[in-house]
């Protein structure tokens, strides 16, 4: 299978690009290397991937409309992965072109390039932050998610929207993935545990907002990727059942379907920080602080759509990922 792969630089596009290579698919990886964080951890992402032969690396940013076009054109993707995005709910209110630009006009370039080249699958991120104002727990795809509480939620919810009229008007089958707080080795640097984990080797004071009564639902990278990659060789289909008299937030009559892809298994953030203090061996020196602008208290995936429609099972625990992240963190950054 030739899959595009977007993001292949960043942390959930460079695991899922590396285990689709491994199992023989070509992969097409674009990422424009953007200084939103350390470029040099892209780069040595990326690195991971350069021995395969059916890897294609290409630098394009997903706004330069030619440069997309062009992209489909030459490389014909059968499939499409979009994970490329400004990530990040905080810096969201601090610049909110950015997310414009990569998250609005940029996926509307890939959904033209699935139009007009026949691709028979587009699975793109989408995120549990569209859930925003609603304390409705567990989340469930079936909720209203029309209350965003950010820039960075709204794009996503949009990119949801925009899927839905490529499907219903030229039948493009379409997932949309709510990750939950993904985190594991090669992760975001401005992710909590990257955080927590450089701060605590330091020294450092950590900064535990909402006075550390914030629950995850803290997600594996392996788990991620396995789902991601159970739902990309599963198109999405049409709900023959769906009414629009009570229409269901989470089918359609179209090939549209949207999934929360998470642990299904909510951690308390203190819990979260014992368990890496743990397995650094030193114990945190805590600031505890407000709730941030734009943060929602409790996440809480319900995949049981997901569980049905492709055995999706998340099974590593909090213990076992937080362990595997400290021993990359500190073999990566060779700290003591």
């Amino acid at each position: 299978m030739k899959i595009l792969v977007t993001g292949t630089a960043g942390f959930i596009g460079n695991h899922l690009a590396l285990k689709l290579l491994e199992r023989g698919d070509e992969i097409i990886g674009v990422d424009n290397l953007n200084d939103y964080y350390d470029v040099n951890l892209k780069l040595n992402r990326l690195k991971r991937l350069e021995d395969y032969q059916n890897f294609t690396d290409v630098r394009v940013d997903l706004a330069d409309r030619e440069g997309i076009e062009t992209l489909f054109k030459q490389y014909q993707p059968e499939k499409v992965v979009n994970l490329a995005a400004q990530a990040g709910v905080r810096y969201s209110i601090e610049n909110p072109h950015a997310y414009m630009d990569s998250n609005i006009i940029g996926f509307m370039n890939i959904l033209e390039g699935c139009r007009h080249y026949g691709v028979q699958h587009l699975v793109y991120a989408s995120s549990s932050s569209v859930y925003g104002a609603n304390e409705s727990m567990p989340f469930s795809i079936h909720d209203n998610v029309d209350h965003p509480l950010s820039l960075y939620a709204a794009s996503k919810k949009a990119n949801e929207l925009m899927a839905h009229t490529y499907s219903n008007l030229y039948q493009l089958p379409t997932t949309g993935l709510r990750f939950f707080t993904v985190y594991g080795p090669w992760g975001r640097p401005d992710m909590a545990l990257f955080l927590f984990t450089k701060a605590i080797l330091k020294g450092e004071k950590i900064k535990v907002f909402n006075y550390g009564k914030h629950r995850r639902d803290f997600t594996y990278i392996d788990d991620i990727v396995e789902g991601v990659i159970r739902t990309l060789d599963h198109n999405a289909e049409a709900n023959p059942d769906w009414s629009g008299k009570k229409p269901d937030p989470g089918t359609s009559l179209a090939p549209w379907r949207v999934y929360n892809i998470g642990n299904q298994s909510p951690v308390e953030l203190m819990d979260y920080i014992q368990t890496l203090e743990t397995f650094l061996g030193k114990t945190a020196e805590k600031e505890l602080l407000p709730l941030q602008p734009g943060d929602v208290p409790d996440t809480y995936a319900d995949v049981e759509a997901l569980v049905a429609d492709v055995d999706y099972k998340p099974s590593t625990t909090i213990e076992v990922g937080i362990e595997k992240f400290v021993e990359w963190y500190l073999d990566y950054y060779q700290a003591q």
